[in-house]
């Protein structure tokens, strides 16, 4: 499935079978292991995520089911100075993300200008008129950013898309390290690898750094989440957990005097910062969704008033748009006035007429993904597709062709997965995790490896059977 019969690469072994350097120390290290004791292990890691309880819910066609999301013990590990140019693309491209969208709900130079088209957010549902003339506090339109990366050679990083409105998976990277560690504290004493557990704090003390003016030292920070029935609960949790934030739901939050407040035993208490796990759509029901039972009815007010910080801001869904990924290279370059350090994968937007011809000619050999998807639903996989999935697609595209994009199918490099005869090779992409505030912005060194536990398959998701591993950025 890599597509026309590209090489992988692996991350691990050289066509010759030799161990690249990132790999060097822990393949020492793995080759005294006895075999028998790795396989213990591999068993053991599956008991700790199940008493852990981190599961995630699936969406399907009856009622959510909960499911273990698959660990897998071989770390996937980058070099510090791969990671170096890598953190210096990230950093690039969420500082174009984030002037990107202080510009679409402001002068709009970038459609001034003719670089952009006005039909990606004349219609878009993502595009809040709510925040035009608005800005945040700090002028921080994405708080916590994900930017998915895949690697097809030694040097070619790709990006897969941006996760700008609510990404989630950090719980996982955290609980990931976590269990490494106590599997095998002696592997962390031979291998220096760059520590991820401070997320937490480092999370807090940004979101603090974002509250609005006039805030007293320490400002109050909380988590608000759909509810226990949300696929990423555990996930809401857990952060608020770690930071020493309180975890609330829309029905605890009531405006009062001007400020969003929270119920306490103490009666109501002002709110400074909102780290929101809800949509847009269900954030205040007085300007959204009026039936919506998860948001807060005023909410919107207040932050407009600057009464309350919202992370990440209202609207920045409009940078998760498929179509809008097309023209990042251009965003990029139009803000920065640099060239982009990490590159798309290649995009033909089917609302071109040309480039809808050439993906109606070649469906069996592409990807095709719907402009608001996410989540690797209502995706076409050409390679995989049978003849009747590949004509109902071209139905699909030929009715509403600027509901799509296509990509080619990459050729996605592999890491070995622990298996019953040893290692196997599987295809991972990578999220890393990024902070931003007005002192600047974090990438966390490492993030969430997603791996295809499936021999051959692409698809990561954990919506779609993929598991995760360990990241590791070795410390020079």
């Amino acid at each position: 499935m890599s597509g026309h019969g590209e090489v992988q690469f692996d991350e691990m072994h050289g066509p010759d079978g030799s161990v690249r350097p990132a790999y060097r120390d822990y393949a020492a290290w793995m080759a005294e292991q006895d075999a028998r004791w790795l396989h213990r292990k591999s068993q053991e890691a599956e008991g700790f995520f199940r008493r852990t309880g981190i599961t995630f819910n699936v969406y399907g066609e009856d009622d959510a089911e909960e499911r273990l999301i698959p660990f897998d013990m071989v770390p996937r590990i980058i070099t510090s100075s791969e990671w170096r140019r890598l953190s210096r693309g990230i950093e690039q491209r969420v500082r174009a993300l984030n002037a990107f969208m202080h510009d679409l709900y402001h002068r709009q130079e970038i459609i001034r200008s003719g670089r952009l088209p006005e039909r990606l957010f004349r219609n878009n549902p993502a595009w809040l008129p709510e925040m035009v003339g608005f800005t945040p506090p700090g002028g921080v339109y994405t708080h916590i950013v994900g930017i998915d990366l895949v690697r097809t050679g030694p040097d070619e990083f790709l990006v897969l898309e941006d996760n700008a409105r609510t990404p989630s998976g950090v719980s996982y990277m955290l609980e990931n390290r976590e269990t490494m560690m106590a599997m095998f504290p002696e592997l962390f004493a031979r291998v220096k690898v760059q520590p991820v557990s401070n997320y937490p704090r480092r999370l807090a003390k940004s979101l603090a750094a974002c509250a609005p003016a006039g805030t007293p030292d320490m400002p109050v920070v909380a988590v608000l989440t759909p509810g226990i029935y949300n696929s990423a609960y555990f996930e809401h949790a857990f952060l608020a957990d770690q930071m020493g934030a309180e975890l609330v739901e829309g029905s605890d939050l009531r405006v009062v005097d001007g400020r969003v407040q929270m119920r306490t035993t103490r009666g109501y208490r002002p709110i400074d910062v909102l780290y929101r796990r809800v949509d847009d759509e269900f954030l205040d029901p007085l300007t959204f969704k009026p039936d919506s039972l998860l948001g807060v009815p005023g909410i919107m007010d207040v932050y407009r008033a600057g009464g309350i910080t919202i992370a990440n801001a209202p609207g920045t869904g409009i940078g998760d748009d498929k179509a809008i990924y097309s023209f990042m290279p251009e965003i990029v370059e139009f803000y920065t006035g640099e060239k982009p350090q990490l590159p798309n994968v290649q995009t033909w937007r089917c609302a071109d007429p040309d480039s809808l011809k050439y993906v109606l000619e070649h469906l069996s050999e592409l990807v095709v993904k719907e402009v608001h998807g996410s989540g690797g639903y209502g995706m076409l996989i050409g390679p995989a597709a049978s003849k009747r999935e590949l004509a109902e697609f071209r139905a699909k595209l030929t009715a509403s062709p600027s509901n799509y994009i296509a990509q080619p199918t990459l050729a996605l490099s592999t890491v070995p997965v622990f298996a019953k005869a040893g290692l196997a090779p599987r295809h991972v992409d990578l999220r890393p995790f990024v902070l931003v505030s007005p002192e600047g912005i974090e990438v966390t060194p490492g993030g969430l490896t997603r791996v295809a536990l499936k021999k051959g398959s692409l698809v990561v998701n954990s919506s779609q059977g993929g598991g995760t591993k360990d990241s590791w950025v070795l410390d020079d």
